[in-house]
This record gives C-alpha cells, sequence and structure tokens, in this order.
C-alpha cells in the first residue's frame, strides 16, 4: 500500500484542537486540506505528521509550539496609551484589530488587555506559543511522480497551443 511521502501531493481531513479539547479550525463539511509534503504549506509538525500514512488512516498528533505557530515572542506584544488609539476604532479584548504600517501595509493584532490608560496588543498568531491537537485523516494521495508528468502534459498542451497561434 503506497505511503504519503515528501514531494507527493495529499488530501486530508482534520480538526484542529487546543489541549482544552476547544476546536480552533475543522475540514468537517468542507473539501479536504490539499498541500504538497515537504513544501511549507502547513505547519511543521502537521507536515511531518502525514508522512508515512496511507489513504484511509487516521492520527491523532500532539504538535509542540515550535512545530506548529512558533512561541510568543514579547517583542510582538506591546502597550499602547488609549488616548493613541484612533477614537474611532472600536475595540474589546479578543478582538482583532487592523494596524497600517507606515509604509501603508497592513497586519492584525490581538487586544488582549484594557486598562484605563493602556491597551495591550499582541502581533504574534493567535495560535503561537500553544499546543496543538490535530486529528488527521488521509484521503487521497498523489505521488510526486504522477504530479510531475502532469505537469508535463499541460506545459505541452499550452505549448501547442501556442504554437498554433502564431
Amino acid at each position: 500500500m503506497r505511503v504519503a511521502r515528501k514531494g507527493d501531493t495529499v488530501k486530508v481531513h482534520y480538526t484542529g484542537r487546543l489541549e482544552n479539547g476547544e476546536v480552533f479550525d475543522s475540514s468537517a463539511g468542507k473539501k479536504p486540506l490539499n498541500f504538497i509534503i515537504g513544501h511549507h504549506e502547513v505547519i511543521k509538525g502537521f507536515d511531518e505528521a502525514v508522512e508515512g500514512l496511507s489513504v484511509g488512516e487516521e492520527i491523532t498528533v500532539t504538535i509542540e509550539a515550535e512545530k506548529g505557530y512558533g512561541k510568543s515572542n514579547q517583542d510582538l506584544i506591546q502597550k499602547v496609551k488609549r488616548s493613541e488609539m484612533p477614537a474611532e476604532l472600536e475595540y474589546s479584548v479578543g478582538n482583532q484589530i487592523e494596524i497600517t504600517r507606515e509604509d501603508d501595509s497592513l497586519f492584525h493584532v490581538m487586544v488582549t488587555e484594557i486598562t484605563e490608560t493602556e491597551v495591550c496588543l499582541d502581533a504574534n498568531h493567535p495560535l503561537a506559543g500553544k499546543r496543538l491537537v490535530f486529528t488527521i485523516r488521509i484521503e487521497e494521495i498523489i505521488p510526486a511522480e504522477e504530479q510531475n508528468k502532469n505537469i508535463s502534459g499541460m506545459m505541452m498542451n499550452q505549448l501547442k497551443e501556442r504554437r498554433k497561434m502564431n
């Protein structure tokens, strides 16, 4: 029986939970998650967990923060004076708000604490520093060799179409 290897595309159904059992993400009722093993398209621990599994196999794996969304970085947590926050901005603890950088790019921060004078903003990923528990079921494995054939075939068809146009 074929097992998933680096370079293969896999389709998986999954449920991600925190240690307390709270579900933070799931593919239930959706199409399976589709990614190439070893291409850094998912967190490292998830990528490593599917390698060696076969179609129909289901596992539950605990992923430490280092192989998930990383440790929480204290440099990404800042306290801002409430008087410096835009007056029209509505925020409360647990809400994410958009911040505009000096270069006009946007990023999101989580409001983690509000006092009479300050607002604490955390720019870490909401799952940073957390141990994650995933239940993963392999639905399909597309071997790397087949992908390469399909890509080569598509490229050849595109080349033929271009030649017809010229």
